[in-house]
């Protein structure tokens, strides 16, 4: 299927069109500035996967972060935000040179519904961010990437080819995802 493809797909799914999801990458001031740099992005990381991993009532949709502890996880996607979002290339510096989202995600059984589950962690973790509580352009247009991304990365996962997988068909034995 061809980029334009997967992004009609993540439309139709999230709601969220491939434009809307960049508004957070254009803000003026930076999202970088306003979310308060590296601090501000580890701190709405560590909201989120208090989430996740204090769910024992979804052992399925934890079950897709059982490869990886919580440190490993805050600390992946705050490298991630991090650089997406103005700051400098934490993620390229652990990960290499391409995020290829869809890649490190395509061995995990991930749905629709567990993409609006991931979403209703983060807007949780997006309403709940000090920096973020006033700002609510910030807010509304990081909860459209994530929404976007999360659909789009289900709707990728259904086009990958086994050598398009991050770590070839298996999970990456060291972690590193």
């Amino acid at each position: 299927m061809s980029k334009q493809g997967l992004q009609q797909a993540a439309f139709k799914s999230s709601g969220v069109k491939y434009e809307e999801s960049l508004e957070a990458s254009k803000l003026e001031p930076p999202l970088y500035d306003r979310i308060g740099g590296e601090e501000g992005f580890l701190k709405l990381s560590q909201l989120f996967y208090d989430r996740v991993f204090d769910d024992t009532d979804s052992q399925w949709f934890l079950g897709i972060f059982a490869s990886s502890t919580k440190a490993e996880s805050v600390d992946n996607q705050y490298r991630f935000l991090v650089q997406t979002f103005g700051g400098p290339d934490l993620y390229k510096q652990k990960k290499g040179k391409y995020t290829r989202l869809a890649g490190r995600h395509a061995a995990y059984n991930i749905g629709t519904s567990a993409a609006d589950h991931w979403v209703g962690y983060m807007t949780k973790a997006l309403e709940d961010h000090t920096e973020l509580s006033n700002d609510e352009e910030a807010r509304a247009s990081l909860l459209k990437y994530f929404t976007y991304t999360a659909h789009y990365i289900v709707a990728a996962s259904v086009y990958m080819r086994p050598d398009q997988l991050s770590g070839g068909t298996q999970i990456d034995p060291g972690r590193i995802w």
